[in-house]
């Protein structure tokens, strides 16, 4: 009895935990989205009220005055780039961490680790260095090509551990039929590791779509720069209009909630997953 009294009490406050958190989570999204539908002057009077009337005036501000659809033409490319040049390379050098038992392997898995804790600041000047001695300042590919490369540990450690839960014996089964190494990954493991590759790109494509910094440093032209900058764009040019900057605000973020709602089954799955083994 008094166990069964304290499942309940458990459940209860696992329960009141997450409520909270998925409150505190939410909640900024819900206003901001809200609020992009009021006028200025109800912002700035009842911020937390609900509009009397839903105005699409600030979409049609934000819309007509920035450059936003180029932005997000930008955004898409770039990201979509970033992710899929990060999924070639990390997934086949993640295969090979996983199943190649070595110190060599060993020694990179500890550099990869410690570049997860370095600052992205501390690398700007290096990269930005490169990347204009290389010519690719103010272009796509020097976003595409830096993206990939940022991305690279935490592709490496998701899928290596995705890889690691997959059994051997289905590798060696193909073996003794005659397929190759190569065959063999892209015919049987990568269909097998598909939801740790989703897992992957989703957070791959979420970083990039929301990176900031080096968009900011390594561009300067419309015709190259990405949506998170247009936050930066409004807040100089509508410091008092907040019903287009909340507009641009939802624009920017709700693709990302999306693709996340869209893919969020495969995301649970390869990270349950590759947390067994690690």
């Amino acid at each position: 009895m008094q166990e069964s009294i304290k499942n309940i009490i458990r459940k209860a406050l696992t329960f009141i935990f997450l409520a909270v958190i998925t409150f505190i989570s939410v909640l900024p999204i819900f206003w901001v989205v809200i609020s992009s539908f009021k006028s200025t002057r109800e912002i700035t009077s009842s911020p937390l009220s609900l509009p009397t009337s839903f105005s699409f005036d600030g979409y049609l501000t934000a819309i007509s005055v920035s450059p936003i659809f180029q932005y997000y033409g930008n955004s898409i490319i770039v990201s979509v780039a970033a992710t899929l040049l990060n999924l070639i390379f990390m997934g086949m050098a993640a295969y090979v961490f996983a199943r190649v038992k070595s110190k060599f392997i060993n020694v990179l898995l500890a550099v990869m680790s410690v570049t997860l804790f370095i600052p992205i600041t501390s690398m700007m000047q290096s990269i930005y260095s490169v990347i204009e001695a290389i010519g690719l300042y103010d272009t796509k590919t020097g976003l595409v090509l830096v993206y990939t490369a940022i991305g690279i540990p935490i592709t490496l450690f998701v899928l290596r551990s995705f890889f690691l839960t997959i059994p051997k014996e289905i590798e060696e089964s193909a073996y003794i039929d005659g397929a190759s190494f190569v065959r063999t990954f892209f015919s049987i493991i990568v269909p097998i590791a598909r939801p740790g590759f989703a897992t992957a790109a989703i957070i791959q494509f979420i970083n990039c779509w929301n990176e900031f910094l080096f968009a900011l440093t390594l561009t300067s032209s419309n015709e190259n720069r990405t949506v998170p900058l247009v936050l930066n764009y409004f807040t100089s040019m509508f410091s008092y209009d907040y019903t287009a900057l909340f507009a641009a605000l939802t624009m920017i973020v709700i693709p990302s909630i999306i693709i996340f709602i869209l893919l969020q089954e495969q995301v649970v799955s390869g990270l349950s997953s590759g947390s067994v083994k690690g």
